[in-house]
C-alpha cells in the first residue's frame, strides 16, 4: 500500500485514503456496486442542473463493449488497466437542452467523478482516471452524437499485487503521493 502523505491541514479520512493505483485485483464488482457509484455521480451539482455527464462502461466480462473500451486505451495504460474489473469512458454533452453551448460541461463531469470517487473510496474501491486514450478509437467504436465528447477513461476495482506491474510501474506505484504547496495554488 502506498504510504500516506503528510497533510498540512486536517481533511476527512475518506480524502486521505484516496489515491490512484495501477495494480488492480481481478476481484469482480457487482452490478449493484457499479450502480451505487453511478448514483453518487448522478447527484453531483451541475450548471442549470443539466447533468451533462455521460458514461460508456463495462464490467470485465469479455463482451464486445469491454473489448472496444480496452482498445481505446493507449498501450501504456492498457498494460495495467486490463486487470481491473471495471472500465469506463467518460463523456460530456457540450450543449444545454436549449441548444446553447455548455461551457461548464467538463467542470460538471469533474464534480460527478469526484462524487463517484468518494463513494468508491467509502466502499473500499480504488479509481484511476486516465487521459491516455485514443479519441479516434472512440469515434471508430462508438456512434456518438456531435455534441457528445469523450473526456477521460476510468478503471475501478480493488487493490492488486504490485508484482503484476512492469518494473517501471512498480516504481511509480511506490512513489510517495505529493501535491504542490497551497501557496502555489493561490493567484494574486
Amino acid at each position: 500500500m502506498k504510504p500516506k502523505p503528510k497533510f498540512d491541514y486536517p481533511i476527512i479520512e475518506l480524502l486521505q485514503e484516496r489515491w490512484s493505483p495501477r495494480a488492480f485485483s481481478d476481484q469482480p464488482l457487482t452490478e449493484e456496486q457499479v450502480l451505487t457509484l453511478f448514483e453518487a455521480a448522478r447527484w453531483a451539482a451541475s450548471a442549470n442542473n443539466e447533468q451533462p455527464w455521460r458514461f460508456i462502461w463495462s464490467l470485465k466480462d469479455g463482451s464486445e463493449k469491454y473489448q472496444k473500451l480496452l482498445d481505446c486505451l493507449k498501450p501504456s495504460n492498457r498494460e495495467w488497466a486490463d486487470k481491473a474489473p471495471f472500465l469506463m469512458l467518460t463523456l460530456v454533452r457540450t450543449t444545454y437542452s436549449t441548444g446553447e453551448k455548455n461551457k461548464w460541461a467538463r467542470h460538471d463531469l469533474g464534480l460527478a467523478i469526484g462524487n463517484l470517487t468518494a463513494q468508491a473510496t467509502a466502499m473500499g474501491l480504488y479509481v484511476h482516471n486516465m487521459g491516455g486514450f485514443l479519441a479516434d478509437k472512440v469515434s471508430e467504436h462508438f456512434n456518438l452524437l456531435d455534441d457528445i465528447k469523450p473526456v477521460t477513461m476510468v478503471v475501478i476495482g480493488y487493490i492488486g499485487e504490485i508484482s503484476s506491474l512492469s518494473e517501471y510501474n512498480q516504481k511509480r506505484e511506490m512513489e510517495p503521493r505529493t501535491r504542490k504547496p497551497l501557496d502555489e495554488l493561490f493567484l494574486v
